[in-house]
């Protein structure tokens, strides 16, 4: 891919290295992109997301790893799930899907941020032992209370007025330097947010993945920034609460990031996201920072 600092092209040139493929989602698809080959890895974006939340993720893994990356249903192209209000709905939508993407017998590593965590919780204890291990990513689902963030409306605005909105959300909620608010981050927040249809946060304020990691089978990683708007003030309260369900948990806090930590602190991210899949390592009893 061309070093450029033109959205379209950045992302153009990353779907034309792209593999796509479309599986049933309720009445509509579900469409996927895959790059590389070797061990699967799939990346499950966050609410009002889409595969776009991974763009400077992507070709780190591609080199080494078959790189798979959904547009959830109800987001991005993927049409509405059954029932839109169960993520365990949405993913029983992904695990039939992998099966047609990757095969039905091909064990894979999950990463899921934010919404996609929640989904992916539930994916990882649909698919058992089929699963590696599961990497949540600032995620919520386990019972504790969301910090505020107050976003400004944006589906009735154009031009200067919408980019403006999306450059004020993404610094209330996703990126915690505001000078790491580049052309790339509001060309993918616009095109999300017009391709958004599936209503996540009440999903992720509820208790979906804290059920569902008490069956799951594989070893469980967090990565946290440290400046994650949802989860301020009390970052160490999200790490008590999973490794109160999961002891062998590996927490990781990325320094002076935010929600949207594989984006803003992309190097150090895929640096540790690389680490926790091909290092078992010690078991920790605390987090520690990146």
């Amino acid at each position: 891919m061309a070093v450029t600092e033109d959205p379209p092209a950045i992302l153009g040139s990353l779907e034309d290295l792209a593999r796509r493929a479309q599986t049933p989602c309720g009445e509509g698809r579900m469409v996927w992109h895959t790059w590389g080959s070797g061990p699967a890895l799939v990346l499950l974006h966050g609410g009002t997301g889409s595969w776009r939340h991974w763009v400077r993720n992507i070709l780190y893994f591609a080199p080494r790893r078959l790189v798979v990356a959904a547009d959830l249903p109800g987001l991005g192209e993927s049409d509405m799930p059954p029932d839109a209000t169960d993520p365990w709905d949405s993913a029983a939508v992904l695990a039939r899907g992998l099966d047609q993407v990757i095969g039905p017998e091909t064990q894979y590593d999950l990463a899921g941020f934010s919404y996609g965590g929640v989904v992916g919780g539930c994916l990882a204890a649909l698919d058992g032992d089929r699963v590696r291990s599961l990497t949540i990513v600032g995620s919520g689902g386990i019972g504790l209370p969301r910090g505020r963030t107050d976003l400004v409306k944006v589906r009735h605005l154009e031009g200067d007025a919408r980019v403006e909105a999306h450059r004020t959300n993404l610094a209330r909620l996703m990126i915690a330097d505001a000078a790491r608010i580049d052309d790339l981050a509001l060309a993918i927040q616009d095109w999300n947010t017009r391709h958004s249809r599936l209503k996540s946060p009440p999903i992720s304020r509820g208790i979906f993945l804290r059920d569902a990691l008490a069956t799951v089978r594989c070893r469980v990683n967090g990565i946290w920034g440290s400046r994650d708007a949802p989860s301020l003030p009390d970052i160490a309260a999200r790490e008590a609460a999973l490794r109160a369900l999961r002891p062998e948990l590996r927490f990781r806090v990325i320094e002076g990031a935010g929600h949207w930590v594989a984006y803003e602190a992309a190097d150090a991210f895929n640096a540790t996201l690389d680490a926790l899949l091909t290092d078992p390592g010690p078991v920790s009893n605390g987090a520690e920072s990146v």
